[in-house]
């Protein structure tokens, strides 16, 4: 890990509460990262309380190595969107008081410039939560087409100068193959004709790739109805995006388990069946206090549901 990568729990006071956290009951931290969530809720469960995380990152594996004389602790490495499969291995399916997904990239991933998420530090571009599995950002970018690279950077990244970036990415990979964050960083800098006010123009582009390395959006579509599947009546779904694109979709998800299906006209009773969820406050957003201690969590939203009957 890079020196002083720290990482700090988002919105931690507030997802203890939206949580509801009993000393008996059964979580899931399905993005357990560096621990930070973890940790506290274990600071609230009793000896019959049971945590079970997930990460697919070997070195949030590694860092739960902390918890491992915790009898209540469980750890499973692999993609949250195995969350339902998990859950049947240990036999709490309908049974969880509490599931949280903490999205993103976490302080320590976007630290190490090893890992290759972030242009502030040069380093091999890679992007991959686990870079033991599929293409790394440098594979996909210097085979994909003009037209895919343009879809990513629109749809990921909403990126309004794509279609110059993607002709700016072609013509560098035919002098060499882009393989570092410095050098692409530098491409898509000479190739965006504006910058938007204390943004570097690189901003979008690295995160509608890392999202579309990591299949971020269709594994957090993958994982929601599985969390809801997990929870016992008045158990709590909490998740925390930090962009529009996650947000969005965790916004509709919810609503629309609130809402229930529309029953089929063919039915003798009309209208929609009960939703599984309802909603749980207001989104929340962190403080002053807090986004001054950790600029990163200026743009995360926490948005919660509980199970229904």
């Amino acid at each position: 890990m890079a020196a002083g990568a720290a990482h700090h729990p988002v919105l931690l006071q507030e997802v203890l509460e939206a949580l509801a956290v009993r000393a008996d009951g059964i979580y899931v931290d399905a993005t357990f990262g560096r621990g930070g969530h973890a940790a506290a809720i274990l600071a609230r469960l009793g000896p019959e309380g049971r945590l079970y995380a997930m990460d697919r990152d070997p070195e949030a594996i590694a860092a739960a190595q902390r918890f491992e004389q915790d009898r209540r602790f469980h750890i499973t490495r692999g993609s949250f969107a195995m969350l339902g499969a998990m859950a049947q291995a240990a036999g709490i399916e309908g049974r969880v008081s509490g599931v949280l997904l903490d999205l993103g990239v976490s302080s320590p991933q976007l630290d190490d410039a090893r890992r290759g998420f972030s242009f502030l530090g040069d380093g091999p571009l890679d992007m991959r939560m686990d870079p033991e599995q599929g293409l790394s950002a440098a594979d996909w970018l210097n085979q994909a087409s003009e037209q895919e690279i343009v879809r990513v950077l629109k749809v990921y990244g909403e990126e309004r100068f794509a279609r110059r970036i993607a002709r700016a990415v072609l013509a560098a990979r035919q002098e060499a193959p882009i393989t570092r964050t410095g050098r692409l960083a530098e491409i898509i800098a000479a190739a965006v004709p504006k910058r938007e006010p204390g943004r570097h123009p690189a901003t979008r582009s690295f995160q509608a790739i890392r999202i579309h390395v990591n299949r971020e959006l269709e594994e957090l579509e993958t994982v929601l109805p599985q969390a809801v599947d997990l929870l016992a009546p008045g158990g709590r779904l909490a998740v925390i995006s930090f962009h529009s694109l996650e947000d969005r979709l965790v916004k509709r998800f919810m609503r629309r388990e609130c809402k229930g299906e529309e029953l089929p006209l063919d039915l003798p009773v009309t209208g929609t069946s009960q939703g599984r969820l309802r909603l749980v406050g207001k989104a929340r957003h962190a403080g002053e206090a807090e986004v001054q201690a950790n600029p990163r969590a200026r743009s995360a939203v926490l948005r919660v549901a509980e199970r229904l009957q």
